[in-house]
């Protein structure tokens, strides 16, 4: 079973800009299609953006533009690059399989708030 272990997360104000991180434990990442969900409070969790094993991703409408998922393959990792957030973006972010296992790592939260 992998673990997910997300990182950098935090306080940003609107139109700023931060880099999520997404490390492996017993799983290697670049040979699966991942993806980056996040869950704001009171809502369903919902995928934002994804990346093939080849390497082609995907985004979701409110996100395109703002967002863009990459891998680096050699440090078993996938990161997601956020610009221009918006108050609308805070939520908790994860880090999956698309489509995602049953078990989830802790996430990290991203607040956008002046």
């Amino acid at each position: 079973q992998a673990q997910f272990v997300e990182s950098g997360g935090g306080l940003v104000q609107p139109g700023g800009s931060l880099r999520l991180s997404c490390v492996a434990s017993g799983s290697i990442f670049s040979i699966y299609a991942m993806g980056w969900y996040r869950q704001a409070p009171g809502k369903q969790r919902e995928l934002v953006a994804s990346i093939t094993s080849g390497g082609s991703s995907n985004y979701e409408d409110s996100v395109k533009g703002r967002f863009t998922i990459s891998r680096d393959a050699t440090k078993n990792a996938y990161f997601l690059q956020m610009n221009s957030l918006k108050p609308g973006d805070t939520a908790v972010y994860y880090c999956n399989y698309k489509p995602p296992a049953t078990y989830w790592g802790q996430g990290t939260q991203v607040t956008v708030s002046s």
